[in-house]
């Protein structure tokens, strides 16, 4: 991917650590440690059960295409230049979801149920971008 010219995420207190994590390479995620549940996107609270208990795990980086849509039009400065282009929710190993693009294949071979991997865009100095490829 050439320079980087999307909208940058509004990094706060409560996503600080995952995107230093994600700086760094590697896919964090919050489990409660009262109930056990994972969840994805950061939060002060469980929402499972409201706990102030959570912490960050390392997260598999592994998952399945879960639901996808291909954009083939997007006049947007940023989006334009990469039509077409896949975004998916894509199911971690760890049972959370998050939403995504797809990258480093055709978005016709990109299937519901596909096997995917996280990989990191770096978009400035500060802050790299988790994507999905697929398993190879």
């Amino acid at each position: 991917m050439a320079d980087w010219n999307k909208p940058l995420p509004t990094v706060s207190g409560e996503s600080k650590p995952y995107w230093d994590s994600c700086r760094l390479g590697r896919l964090v995620i919050q489990k409660c440690d009262n109930c056990s549940e994972f969840q994805f996107y950061p939060r002060g609270i469980c929402a499972n059960c409201w706990s102030n208990d959570i912490k960050w795990y390392p997260a598999t980086g592994r998952g399945t295409v879960w639901s996808f849509t291909v954009t083939y039009q997007n006049r947007t400065p940023g989006f334009a230049e990469d039509v077409p282009y896949v975004l998916a929710l894509v199911e971690l190993d760890e049972g959370v979801r998050m939403f995504t693009n797809i990258i480093d294949c055709q978005p016709t071979d990109v299937s519901i149920g596909m096997d995917v991997e996280v990989t990191f865009v770096q978009a400035n100095n500060q802050i790299s971008i988790p994507y999905f490829k697929p398993v190879v």
